[in-house]
């Protein structure tokens, strides 16, 4: 069975308090210790590199995708990395190489992921399962207004129960779990302007 590859959408701030680069090296330690793979933004700051060092540390593979504009910031150490041409394209290419995909705490760019992840799932351009990890109620205020944006009529039941929410590293990591077993496959198909490094050759 092909081993499940979690893609994690996260801060890469440098203004944000350590402790949420702790929570992302416990993901990705959490994801290493389930014996799964990473897909990242393919950056090595903030808790984008956190997540990615920690599930390396722990012996999983690591898929990093980042646009040629961020080339600066790029987590060179990922065992893959995909360089594409846009921030629109790296975001389809992280969805089309995880099997679910797994939030955590960010600001405005992390929730423009989350939206279009979701969206994307409820017009059905994908069928990836979404987990939202809402530690200290980072998306509380969020949660809430959608909640009453469904109550206005503006969104179904069904597409706000798209998304699972999850109160702490271990519950996020078994609702991707219950995801269920993941396809024989996934295949990365090369774009022009795109490239990928694996073990590190840059062609």
């Amino acid at each position: 069975m092909t081993r499940l590859s979690v893609g994690v959408f996260c801060s890469s701030s440098h203004e944000i308090p350590g402790h949420y680069l702790e929570l992302a090296a416990r993901v990705g330690a959490g994801i290493a210790a389930r014996g799964w793979g990473l897909v990242s933004g393919g950056e090595h700051v903030s808790m984008m590199g956190a997540v990615a060092a920690a599930a390396r540390a722990g012996g999983a593979h690591t898929l990093g995708v980042v646009p040629r504009s961020l080339l600066t910031r790029a987590d060179w150490e990922s065992d893959e990395l995909v360089v594409t041409d846009s921030m629109a394209e790296r975001k389809a290419r992280m969805v089309a190489c995880a099997h679910v995909l797994l939030v955590l705490p960010g600001g405005i760019g992390t929730c423009e992921e989350l939206f279009e992840a979701w969206t994307g799932r409820i017009l059905g351009a994908h069928t990836k399962p979404i987990v939202l990890l809402d530690v200290n109620a980072h998306f509380s205020g969020l949660l809430s207004w959608l909640r009453g944006v469904g109550e206005r009529g503006f969104a179904s039941r069904s597409s706000l129960a798209v998304v699972t929410r999850a109160g702490n590293v271990a519950e996020a990591l078994d609702a991707c779990a219950s995801a269920g077993p993941p396809p024989d496959d996934i295949t990365v198909t090369s774009t022009a302007g795109s490239a990928m490094r694996r073990a590190g050759t840059l062609t």
